[in-house]
C-alpha cells in the first residue's frame, strides 16, 4: 500500500473518513479523483456492555473517572453482539497538527475548518475475547463537549496510522498506535473519552497537548 502522497496517476483516488458524533455532523475528506464517497459508519461502543465477562483479578475502572494522559483505564468493550472483551486502554499524548497535513486530499469547506489532532494510545486485552479489527473506543472531546469519532484512511497515513485494531486482537494481545481526530470549525482538544453508553458518565483523560510543529522559513541567501 502507498504511502500518503499525491498520487502520480490522476485516476489512483485517497480517501480518509471522519465521523463527528452530537452536533456536528460528519467531516468527509476525499482525495483526487471526480467522485466522492460519504463517510462510513464504523462499529461502536454503543451497547450494552453487561454481557461481558470481567475476569477474576480484573477491576474495571469507575464510571465518570477523570485521568491524565499516561494513565491506564480498564474498560467492559462490546463492539457487537457477538464478540466482546476487557481493554485496558491508555491515552499517552495529544498533539495538534496542521490541516496542511493533509495537502494530498480534497478537502470540502467543513474539513478545511477542522483542526487534526494526533493522539497516542495504548490498548491491551485484559478479557478473554478477540475484538480484532473494530475500531479503538476512545473520542475526542472538544470544548463544545462534542464526541469526535477517530478518522479512518484508506491508504497509509505515516503521520499517525489512525487504524483500529489488529485483525486478530485476542486475550493479552497489545498494541500501541495513533488516533487522528479532526475537530470541527478550528476546534480546540479539551480531552479524550470512552463512553460506551448515552446514560453512563465518560471516563475522560486530559492533559497537556503539544503545539503543532510549525516549519521555518528558509533565510534568503
Amino acid at each position: 500500500m502507498k504511502n500518503l502522497g499525491r498520487p502520480d496517476v490522476p485516476s489512483r483516488r485517497f480517501v480518509v473518513r471522519a465521523s463527528v458524533l452530537a452536533l456536528a455532523g460528519a467531516l468527509a475528506l476525499t482525495g483526487c479523483g471526480s467522485d466522492k464517497k460519504e463517510p462510513k459508519a464504523e462499529p461502536s461502543a454503543t451497547r450494552s456492555t453487561s454481557s461481558v465477562n470481567v475476569p477474576s483479578g480484573v477491576t474495571l475502572t469507575e464510571a465518570g473517572t477523570d485521568l491524565k494522559f499516561g494513565q491506564t483505564a480498564t474498560v467492559a468493550y462490546e463492539p457487537n453482539p457477538e464478540r466482546n472483551s476487557v481493554l485496558e486502554l491508555t491515552v499517552k499524548s495529544a498533539q495538534q497538527g496542521s490541516i496542511a497535513d493533509l495537502g494530498s486530499y480534497v478537502l470540502d469547506d467543513r474539513a478545511k475548518a477542522s483542526t487534526p489532532y494526533y493522539v497516542r494510545v495504548g490498548v491491551k486485552n485484559v478479557g478473554d475475547g478477540d475484538v480484532g479489527q473494530t475500531p479503538i473506543p476512545l473520542w475526542a472531546v472538544d470544548k463544545n463537549n462534542t464526541l469526535i469519532q477517530a478518522s479512518s484512511f484508506t491508504n497509509a497515513f505515516t503521520k499517525c496510522p489512525s487504524t483500529p485494531l489488529p485483525t486478530t486482537f485476542a486475550p493479552n494481545a497489545v498494541a500501541e498506535t495513533c488516533l487522528v481526530y479532526l475537530v470541527p470549525d478550528h476546534g480546540t482538544l479539551t480531552g479524550v473519552s470512552f463512553r460506551p453508553l448515552q446514560a453512563v458518565a465518560p471516563i475522560v483523560w486530559t492533559g497537556p497537548v503539544t503545539p503543532a510543529t510549525v516549519a521555518k522559513k528558509k533565510k534568503a541567501s
